[in-house]
This record gives C-alpha cells, sequence and structure tokens, in this order.
C-alpha cells in the first residue's frame, strides 16, 4: 500500500511536503501579479498624418487603401479605422488572444510597406507609424504649475525633452506621449495684407525658409586623394540650419525694385511656439500639459505601474520650480485595491475552515493535521503556477479560496476515518490509521481525479472565457492534486505520530455538538430509507425540479463578467457639430467645478478637443476622469461610483451648451475604452453617411426609450458645417496660374504648411508656416489672399474659387473596411450587459434596411463569443467525470448515481443568484463547473462504501443506507469546511466585490442544496442503478 511506506517513515513525509512550501514560497517571489491573465485581445495600432485634410479626404485617399491591403492578416479578429478634422489617421487591428504579436506586428508592416506607393506624397512624408499598443491606457499624467509660471507650450515641450524618452524605455512601455502634438514649433504666422503690399506669394516664402533653412555638407580641405601630402585636413562647416525665430525673421524673400531687401519679418511674425493648437487640458481645473503612458499588448500592468512611479520620483527630483506630476487616471489602483480583497478573503476562509474543522473533529492534535494540508497545497499551488507561466491574479486567487476547502476536505476523510476504527474497534493508532488509508485510498484517489477532470474541458477553451476559465481550472487542479498527494503521504503519517488511542474529553460544546449530530445520522438513516421506499415518488420530484432548473435559468441575466465601482468614472462632453475648442474647453471647465464641489471626489482631469471613445481630436467634444476616493472612504451606498455618477448627472443637465453624461470605465483594462456596450452599424453600399447618421440616429432614439438601457449614443455626426472649395480650373488656366501653387496658398493659409526642420534642444522639430489669427476667421479672408500668375500679375483666391457651405462628418469611422456608425450605451441598474446586447439587436433589425448590418466590438464581441462556450464547457466537465468512473468502477450504471447529484448543485446555484440580483457570466459558469466536481466527491463517498459494505455480505439496501449513515458525517463536514471557505466571497465588500459575490454566491449557493438535498437523492439513485444492473445481469 502506497500510504504505508509513509506512515512507516513519517520524517520521509514531512520532508516531501516541505519541499513543496520551499518551492511555493521561492515561486512566490518570482511570480508577477496582475488584474487578469492575458485575457485582452493584442492589437497594432497604425497612425499617420495628412496635414490639412479633412477627415472624408483621410478616409478616403488613405484610410480605405491601408485597409484593402492590410484586410485579411493572420488572426486578426477585427479592425477599425477613424479619421479626424487635425488629419489623423488611426487604425486599431485587434487579434485573437493568443495571437504571437510580434509576427503579427511584422505582417501588419510588410503589407503597410507594399501599400505606402499608393499614398499620398504628404503622407509619405510624415511616415506610418506601427506599434504595439495596449487598447487602454496605462496611466494619464498631469504637469501642472503651482503659481502658473509656465504656460502649457513650456510643460508639453518638458515633457517631450525630459519625461518621455526615459518612460519609453522602461519595459513594457509601448508609447509615452504628450496629448494634443504640442511639440515645439517655429511657427511663421503670414500676413496677407503684407504679402500683398510686397507682391509676395505663400509659395515664395516657403521656397525662400527652403532655401535658407537647410542643412548642407560643404567638404573638407586636404581629402585624400592628394598628389601633395598635407600636414593637415580641415573639415568645413556652413551656416547650417537657424536656431532662432529672429534668425528665421532674417531670411532674405527677395530683394525689391529700389535694391531694398525684403525679409520674413516684414510680412510675417515668427515665434517659438507649439506644433499644434488643438486641445486643452485641466486638472482640477488648472491648465495641464497631459501625458499619456500605453503598455506593450502583453504587458504586465502592475509591474510597468511600479516601474513608472520609481522613474517619476527619479525624475520629479529634477524638476523646475513649481512644476509638479500627478496621476489624473491610474487603473491599476482599482487592480490592486481588488487584489488586497482577495487576499483579506483568502485569510478570512482559512480561519472559518479551521473553525468548521474543529467544531467536528472535536480536538486539537486531530484539527492541527488538516490545517497543516493547507499551507502545503495552498503554497505548492505557487510552485504550479511558475511551472505553467501564470501569474498571482484575480482568477488564481479566486481558485485558491475555492481550494482551501477543497484541500482539508482530502484530509478530513483520512482522519475521520481514522477516528471512527478507533473508536469502534480496538487497534493502535498505527493499525487503524493504515486500514483506514487501505478503506479510503480508493476514495481520495477518484476525488482527485474527477475534481481534476471536471476542469480539464475548461482548461482548453479558446479566446478571452478559454483564458480565463484556464488559470481557475488549473489552480483548483494543482490544489487538489498536492492535495490528495498530502492526504495519501503526510496526513496518514502525522495521524500515526500525533493522534492517540484515547483522547481527552472534549469540550462541553462539542460534546453536546456530537450528540446532536449521532441523533442527526439516525434521523438521517430513517429518512434515506423512507427516500427509497418511494422511490417512483421522488423520482417524479427530481423531474419537476430539472424542469424548475431550466425555467430559472432563463430568468437570469447573461453578462462577460460584472460591472464594479473602479473609483473613477468620465464625464463625456458633446457640443455642436463644428462648436470651438474654446466652447468645449469652457464646458469641460464647468464639469471641473461641478465635480470638485463633491465630497467623494479626489481630483479631476479634463480633456478639451478630444472625441473620448477615439480620442480623435474635433473641437466640440471632450471628457473628464472623474477620480474619487479610495474604497475604505466611501462605505455608504450614496458613495459608490454609480451614486455619484447619477447624482453629478443632474448638476450636469443644467448646462445648456452641451450635453453631458457619465460613462463608466471598462471592467478590464484594454478591452474597449469604458464599460457598456459597442455597437457598430455597417453601410455595406458605399459610404452614404448621412443616411448612416439618421439610422443610427433612430436606433439611439428607440434605446433611449427602454428602461433597461441608459446614456445610449452616437458618435457619429455627419452635420457637421464645413466649407467645400471649388477651383474654377479654367479660369486658373486662363490666367496662367499654376493649380499646384492654388492649393499650397490655401493650405498655406489656412491649414498649415510643414517647411522643413530647426534644430533646439538636442532635438528636431518643425518649421510651420499659416496665416495669422485675423486673417482666417470668415470665407471673406480668402479675398485677402493672392496667387501670382504666368505674367506676374496677382489674383486674389476668391476670383479663382467658389465657396459652398456643406455638412460632413468631423469624424469617420469603418468596422472591416466599411463606413460604420459606432453606438455605445451602458445597461442600467439592475440589468446585464446580456440584456443591453439583446435589447440592441432587436431594435437594429427593426430599423435597418438591407445592405446594412450590425457588428461587436470590445467586450461586447467577447461576450457574443462566450455565448455557449459556458454550456459546452459544463457538459464535456460532466461528460468527463462519467467516463472517469465507467473507467473506475468498470461500470456504465454505477456513474449514473454520482452524476445525477449534479442538478441539487445547479439548483441551488441558479435560485441563489436569481435571488441576489446577479448575472449569469464567466464566474457564474467556472463556478457551475466547480459545483460539478463537488457533487460527484460527496456522491462517490457514499458510493464507494456501500460497494465496500456489500462486499462484506450486507444486502444492497442494507450496503445503501449503511453506506450514507457511515459518509454522512464527513460528507457534512467537507461540505460545509467548503461552504465557510466561501462565505467570505459571497459577502466581501470593497473594491472589485461584485465579481466575488458571484462565483462566492454561486459555489454557497450550489453546495447548500447539495448539501441539504443531494444528500438524500444520492442513495436512491444508488439504489436504482444497482437494481437496474441485477437485472439485466
Amino acid at each position: 500500500m502506497f500510504s504505508k511506506f509513509f506512515i512507516n517513515r513519517p520524517n520521509f513525509a514531512i520532508v516531501v511536503s516541505l519541499l513543496i512550501v520551499i518551492a511555493g514560497i521561492v515561486a512566490i517571489r518570482t511570480l508577477p501579479v496582475q488584474e487578469y491573465p492575458d485575457v485582452v485581445p493584442p492589437q497594432i495600432v497604425v497612425s499617420t498624418t495628412y496635414s490639412g485634410a479633412d477627415a472624408k479626404t483621410l478616409e478616403e485617399s488613405v484610410a480605405s487603401v491601408l485597409e484593402q491591403q492590410l484586410n485579411g492578416v493572420e488572426h486578426m479578429l477585427y479592425m477599425m479605422s477613424t479619421t479626424s478634422p487635425s488629419g489623423l489617421l488611426t487604425m486599431n487591428l485587434y487579434f485573437e488572444v493568443d495571437t504571437d504579436i510580434a509576427q503579427a506586428k511584422l505582417d501588419v508592416n510588410n503589407r503597410i510597406r507594399i501599400a505606402e506607393s499608393k499614398l499620398p506624397d504628404a503622407v509619405k512624408r510624415q511616415g506610418v507609424e506601427v506599434a504595439d499598443k495596449s487598447a487602454d491606457v496605462l496611466r494619464v499624467l498631469a504637469l501642472t504649475s503651482k503659481d502658473n509660471r509656465y504656460d502649457t507650450t513650456y510643460m508639453a515641450n518638458y515633457a517631450i525633452n525630459n519625461i518621455l524618452e526615459e518612460f519609453k524605455r522602461i519595459p513594457g512601455v509601448s508609447e509615452a506621449s504628450v496629448v494634443g502634438n504640442q511639440e515645439y514649433s517655429i511657427r511663421v504666422w503670414l500676413d496677407p495684407q503684407k504679402l500683398a503690399f510686397y507682391e509676395v506669394t505663400p509659395s515664395e516664402v516657403i521656397g525662400a525658409i527652403q532655401a535658407q533653412n537647410e542643412q548642407f555638407p560643404v567638404g573638407q580641405l586636404g581629402q585624400e586623394p592628394m598628389e601633395k601630402p598635407l600636414a593637415y585636413t580641415y573639415t568645413v562647416t556652413s551656416k547650417g540650419r537657424l536656431k532662432t525665430p529672429e534668425a528665421f525673421g532674417d531670411i532674405l524673400i527677395k530683394t525689391q525694385s529700389d535694391g531694398s531687401s525684403l525679409f520674413l519679418k516684414n510680412v510675417a511674425s515668427v515665434e517659438l511656439g507649439a506644433e499644434k493648437y488643438f486641445f486643452k487640458g485641466l486638472f482640477n481645473n488648472q491648465p495641464m500639459a497631459a501625458i499619456r503612458v500605453y503598455l506593450t499588448s502583453s504587458a504586465n500592468a502592475l509591474e510597468v505601474s511600479d516601474l513608472l512611479d520609481q522613474k517619476i520620483e527619479e525624475l520629479s527630483r529634477h524638476f523646475p520650480d513649481g512644476l509638479r506630476i500627478d496621476a489624473t487616471y491610474d487603473p491599476t489602483t482599482f487592480v490592486r485595491a481588488s487584489i488586497h480583497e482577495v487576499i483579506v478573503t483568502l485569510l478570512e476562509a482559512i480561519v472559518l475552515v479551521i473553525g468548521v474543522v474543529y467544531l467536528f473533529l472535536g480536538n486539537l492534535r486531530a484539527t492541527l493535521i488538516p490545517v497543516l494540508a493547507i499551507p502545503v497545497s495552498i503554497v505548492g499551488t505557487f510552485a504550479g503556477f511558475y511551472a505553467s507561466g501564470f501569474s498571482i491574479n484575480l482568477l488564481t486567487l479566486f481558485g485558491l479560496t475555492l481550494a482551501i476547502g477543497l484541500v482539508v476536505d482530502d484530509a478530513i476523510i483520512v482522519i475521520e476515518n481514522i477516528e471512527r476504527i478507533l473508536r469502534k474497534e480496538a487497534l493502535s493508532v498505527k493499525e487503524a490509521t493504515i486500514k483506514a488509508m487501505r478503506e479510503i485510498t480508493a476514495p481520495v484517489l477518484a476525488i482527485v481525479l474527477v475534481l481534476s477532470a471536471v476542469f480539464i474541458p475548461a482548461a482548453f477553451m479558446g479566446g478571452l472565457s478559454g483564458t480565463m476559465s484556464r488559470q481557475f481550472a488549473v489552480t483548483i487542479v494543482i490544489s487538489v492534486t498536492i492535495s490528495g498527494l498530502v492526504a495519501l503521504t503526510l496526513t496518514p503519517a502525522l495521524c500515526a505520530l500525533i493522534l492517540k488511542q484515547e483522547e481527552e474529553e472534549p469540550l462541553w460544546l462539542i460534546r453536546k455538538f456530537n450528540a446532536l449530530f449521532d441523533l442527526l445520522t439516525q434521523r438521517f438513516g430513517q429518512i434515506v430509507t423512507k427516500t427509497i421506499r418511494y422511490g417512483a415518488f421522488n423520482l417524479l420530484l427530481f423531474g419537476v425540479m430539472i424542469f424548475g432548473i431550466y425555467q430559472l435559468s432563463h430568468h437570469i441575466p447573461t453578462g462577460l463578467i460584472p460591472k464594479e465601482d473602479k473609483g473613477v468614472f468620465f464625464a463625456v462632453s458633446t457640443l455642436p457639430s463644428g462648436a470651438s475648442l474654446s466652447r468645449t474647453h469652457e464646458v469641460n471647465r464647468f464639469v471641473g467645478e461641478v465635480a470638485m464641489r463633491f465630497s467623494d471626489v479626489a481630483k479631476v482631469g479634463g480633456f478639451s478637443g478630444s472625441d473620448f471613445s477615439s480620442k480623435a481630436y474635433t473641437t466640440d467634444a471632450g471628457y473628464s476622469y472623474v477620480r474619487l476616493n479610495d474604497w475604505d472612504r466611501r462605505t455608504d451606498a450614496n458613495q459608490s461610483v454609480e451614486a455619484v455618477s447619477k447624482a453629478m448627472l443632474k448638476e450636469f443637465s443644467k448646462n445648456k451648451e452641451a450635453r453631458i453624461i457619465t460613462v463608466a470605465p471598462s471592467s478590464i483594462i484594454g478591452l474597449g475604452v469604458s464599460g457598456g456596450f459597442e455597437m457598430y452599424i455597417q453601410d455595406k453600399t458605399g459610404g452614404n453617411y448621412a443616411a448612416l447618421e439618421t439610422y443610427a440616429k433612430e436606433i439611439v432614439q428607440r434605446a433611449s426609450k427602454r428602461e433597461e438601457l441608459q446614456a445610449v449614443r452616437s458618435t457619429l455626426s455627419a452635420g457637421t458645417p464645413q466649407y467645400r472649395i471649388d477651383v474654377d480650373e479654367a479660369k486658373v488656366k486662363a490666367y496662367g496660374v499654376n493649380i499646384a501653387d492654388v492649393y499650397t496658398t490655401i493650405q498655406a493659409m489656412f491649414g498649415s504648411v510643414y517647411v522643413n526642420d530647426v534644430n533646439l534642444f538636442g532635438r528636431n522639430y518643425k518649421v510651420n508656416v499659416q496665416a495669422k489669427d485675423e486673417f482666417r476667421e470668415t470665407i471673406q479672408n480668402y479675398g485677402d489672399v493672392y496667387v501670382k500668375s504666368s505674367s506676374g500679375a496677382f489674383i486674389a483666391l476668391n476670383e479663382l474659387m467658389t465657396l459652398q457651405r456643406t455638412l460632413n462628418p468631423s469624424i469617420t469611422k469603418r468596422f472591416n473596411m466599411f463606413p460604420s456608425a459606432q453606438i455605445l450605451g451602458e445597461t442600467a441598474m439592475g440589468y446585464s450587459s446580456g440584456d443591453a446586447l439583446r435589447i440592441m439587436e432587436e431594435i437594429a433589425r427593426e430599423v435597418l434596411p438591407e445592405n446594412y448590418a450590425i457588428a461587436w466590438g470590445g467586450a461586447s464581441l467577447q461576450e457574443k463569443l462566450l455565448l455557449g462556450k459556458g454550456n459546452l464547457s459544463f457538459v464535456f466537465a460532466v461528460l468527463f467525470i462519467f467516463l472517469i468512473l465507467v473507467a473506475l468502477y468498470e461500470s456504465w450504471l454505477i456513474p449514473w448515481a454520482i452524476v445525477l447529484a449534479v442538478p441539487f448543485a445547479l439548483l441551488g446555484a441558479y435560485a441563489g443568484v436569481w435571488l441576489r440580483g446577479l448575472q449569469n457570466d464567466i464566474y457564474f459558469q467556472i463556478g457551475l463547473i466547480t459545483l460539478v466536481g463537488l457533487s460527484a466527491k460527496n456522491a462517490i463517498l457514499m458510493v464507494e462504501f456501500a460497494l465496500q459494505k456489500m462486499e462484506e455480505g450486507l444486502s444492497l439496501i442494507d450496503a445503501t443506507i449503511e453506506g450514507a449513515k457511515i459518509r454522512f458525517r464527513p460528507i457534512i463536514m467537507t461540505s460545509l469546511a467548503f461552504i465557510a471557505g466561501t462565505i467570505p466571497l459571497a459577502l466581501s465588500s470593497g473594491a472589485g466585490a461584485n465579481s466575488r459575490h458571484i462565483i462566492g454566491t454561486t459555489v454557497v449557493g450550489g453546495m447548500l442544496t447539495l448539501t441539504l438535498i443531494g444528500v438524500f437523492f444520492t442513495p436512491l439513485f444508488f439504489y436504482g442503478m444497482m437494481k437496474i444492473k441485477e437485472k439485466i445481469l
């Protein structure tokens, strides 16, 4: 017998367990810590700029070209493109969870190289950037000036020169950038009236800058080969690029007819300014320069965040006086708090489990043995994490919390059986231990096999749900396997050493409990007898219960993972299409003022001129991060994120300039920019954005009337006021004007032309030419700008073109190559994301005509992919258990007696979740799979001993009842120990509590009904199966 070796050599068993613990401790010191494993689909971000181009032009000339080449990249889930009025194109390519992102990036790069020849020259000059970047930001930082001595341009460029490059060198950081492209630039502000007076065109100014601000290599004196040897070789240098605004002002434009010189400063003002001016930021309503830091797709957020904090502390010691840096958004704050809460729950579970074990075993000696089994199994599991490439995350910690109740099971089964033999037979402790292990080894192995097998299907599922299930499943398998090993080695060895043949009399409370439990056991045997006697009626009740479970399952809402109080929400502002940046900035200032009046608000970061969902720059949109105090300072229900945001929304409604809504962050970092759903309406007819907006508005209007939904909005605005220029090419030709000069002049005056570069502070910055602000306010300003004809005559632009007012989208989105309208929304309190997806699909079917389709992105897509997988993994879990039991018992009938216990656990799981208003999500499905194994475990104990009693010569009915009575106490003990270990999950509070509530409620509810009801039916099923077997044979 395997255990006999360790009973005779207890030190050997102790050493084996100590080695397991040491391996676990070593692993803990090296394992990474994170919220979730790599469950977020990795993404590749492709970006480029087409200066001066509107969103529609950028879509047609750049986005569609790149999409055609990138479509079909291996393992890509979907592709999304966003173009903005600032000329910025961003393409997000999302890949399957387990994709090799380095190879995917290489494939994308190669395809872009092929497409580059079809791109506009201006785009080629800017270049196309390809980055491996997480979908969500790791940190948003605010640089502010305590006494307003620094403006935002200075602060932004201090960050660019002294901070960003340091951040980019941190392992795991994919990108660090200043929001708003506020890099220094030599800004040449042209005065059209002076240009006309001096008869100079913008093209001539640009040519002069290009000619005189250049780096020219001029060679060497004495450079070999030389016919006559020289003593020295001299490098010759030239003036090179200009360095100051004053030097640019001295650029010679032309020599006048009277011999005087016309300089750039005579027709323009030159300053060191910012490259772009389409963004303004506020931190607690003070001007800020904002920094976004992004992760690589595979990086560990907590590890990188720690490195980032160290770097910030190091850099801040050298900041100029008055400059400070703060985190306006840090999603890892919630991650750390939620992991801390799970660890607290884990410790609470250990204490409760020990209490239950002591109550049943009645003495400290016996209690000590399973208590010692807990650290061996739990700590040893971390070594399994290391070997499996796992991390310490919420899922593995959840698994460990549930495992606490499981790992003591095997030890309890062994100890209880030894004590039963000692009470009934005159054997020494060692002899009783050997006999007990002879009886119990097979059930322990069966339990280990069953509990391991139940999670095998989940471990091999793909996608997000598969990755999450795999972490949990492998945790349970490792801990249960170690527990089984400990039960067969350390536990019997310690029993032989520690237990006494005659223990001291237990406490009065324990004696009363034991007496009461003995009566309960006798009563249990009587009820089991009646259950078997009235088997037909009880089977009918079983059928009614199955029908009830089916009905109940259809009344529980579905979702991906629950919404959590993450300590932060977003206030998203939308102004009328085409609203100016100054109006948007005032709205964001209003949001900050309102938010800071709430005592639960810690800080507010406002972003004016940036669209929330796409982060594209547009003057009529903005958003704010509203960060609340830590969770331990917000213990009342009216201090939750949902309550505070709802109260704040009432104040926001008083602002008539904009529509301001509040939005929760995404449940998982990187899985979408916000919580709620993300739907796309695809126009497969060719891209009529006006029609697309009409359908999107109708869907939003109908959805807004549904009580299950809130904050439903479309990001498409096809009615942004714009002007279209129509150049009269015939007139241009008649005047002898080069049509390219016409467009260059328009871009230079009313857009911005990148001329060349300037070297400042050890970096290259751009030189940009543009008209002064007072000459680009209205369409009448086109009459102030001139082009030169071939004869030298100057013709006003408004002579060569007409302007027509139009309505076009300011931001365009394409989803999988089709023009799309993005619709975002939240679920109302009391409803799930599954309800939202179902309702939105119903509305879309009612509204959309042919050639229009819907698609899902972010968490919504993952939820759709999850549908059916949970049921499939559950079915396979039951199937695996059944097949293993067939192999163990060499029977196709006996396993049914064990498997039929599962519905009793389902009843409690569904009922518990339904009564608490929770949802059917990944955590619920993981809990169900756990209950399958636990149901089989309890049933195996009864079946195994009933079979042993039959071998001893008892009749079927007597063996069934006797086996049930013998195993009743250990079943109740192990079940209560497991329930006690899981109750802290079901009743927890603080960060991340909703996830713990679902998995805790599922398993507690399931175990309660399994223990209170299922324990009476398992003998009935065994008796029935054996009767069938007798008739067949």
